[in-house]
């Protein structure tokens, strides 16, 4: 049965034209799923028994079930989902000052193996679909009866390796008429799929970029990123300010301190080098350890350095909070926990 939650708006109309009826009922049953976050058909009152009837004959709601929840001491909250086939997911609802971002993820596993993710190792098994992928935001607000004002493509998979249903489903959190929210509180992280950079440029989207770069020479990339084999850094950064230069938005380069790797004043060096002039910006990364991972988190004094280092030679750099540190806060790391 097909997911109704994998239909943008014009694709819904469409469909209900296929049914017979008045393509404006998208607009209805977009409400219900998207605003009243409905768990049946049979509550969208204002459709006819007849529609609601056809609804349920030819079309699933998909509603998750959760396998596990972890609560930190900060208020981060990490879920396994079971997707309904027998897989499950990780999804992440950060707690702001300023609201709750949702850290969602794009594949059932990831085909990158960049060597500190928790997810290298777990085989790859499929992509999500669109609506599996808003199904995380929904969900998490029916459970926590809350409101998610930022969305974050940073959960396990990569986002542009599964980009037809990525951008899919950006549109429809997009959607005044749905979720409503707006583009640039919505962020795709990429370890470096640069064509896909290059199409992303074209869609019209006002989301952000983060590119996960981690290191300043093709040598040390590849041996972290085995995608910079096939994209190497001076492709990367070209991708990077044909995007900028599309869209007018800044991009944000997530940069993971590994100790005695990637965290000392030479990396950092190379760093303003590489993007000096840029519209960007950087998020430095205090490594998580992950169990038979190479990396260490670089030292407090370390990391400051380098922020700092960036900061005085006129590059925007600011230190991610840790979040769920008393929990398995690293993607992967909870599935993975579930497999074996």
């Amino acid at each position: 049965m097909k997911n109704i939650k994998d239909y943008n708006i014009d694709e819904l109309k469409q469909e209900l034209i296929k049914l017979g009826e008045k393509p404006y009922r998208a607009e209805q049953i977009f409400k219900w799923i998207y605003q009243e976050n409905v768990e049946s058909f049979d509550e969208m009152t204002n459709l006819s028994l007849d529609l609601r009837e056809k609804l349920k004959q030819n079309y699933s709601l998909c509603i998750y079930k959760i396998l596990k929840k972890q609560v930190a001491s900060d208020g981060t909250i990490k879920y396994l989902f079971d997707v309904l086939d027998g897989n499950a997911i990780e999804t992440v609802l950060m707690k702001y000052h300023h609201g709750y971002s949702l850290c969602v993820s794009s594949q059932i596993g990831c085909r990158m193996g960049c060597k500190f993710c928790a997810s290298t190792g777990i085989a790859f098994v499929r992509n999500l679909s669109s609506g599996e992928i808003v199904e995380q935001l929904l969900a998490v607000q029916r459970d926590e009866k809350i409101k998610i004002s930022n969305v974050v493509f940073m959960g396990i998979g990569e986002p542009l390796d599964n980009y037809d249903n990525v951008v899919n489903a950006i549109r429809i959190i997009n959607n005044q008429k749905g979720i409503n929210i707006g583009a640039r509180h919505i962020s795709i992280s990429t370890s470096g799929v640069v064509p896909k950079i290059y199409r992303l440029a074209e869609e019209n989207i006002q989301c952000t970029l983060s590119i996960s770069l981690h290191a300043t020479t093709d040598e040390k990339r590849s041996s972290m990123m085995p995608i910079n084999n096939k994209y190497n850094i001076k492709e990367l950064i070209t991708a990077c300010k044909d995007y900028i230069e599309k869209t007018n938005r800044r991009i944000s380069f997530e940069y993971a301190l590994a100790k005695e790797n990637n965290d000392n004043l030479e990396d950092a060096k190379r760093l303003v080098k590489l993007i000096k002039g840029m519209l960007c910006h950087v998020n430095l990364i205090p490594i998580n350890k992950i169990e038979n991972g190479k990396y260490d988190k670089s030292s407090n004094e370390n990391i400051l350095k380098f922020r700092d280092y960036l900061n005085e030679h006129g590059i925007v750099a600011t230190v991610r909070r840790e979040l769920g540190s008393d929990i398995d806060a690293a993607c992967g790391q909870l599935r993975r926990k579930n497999l074996t």
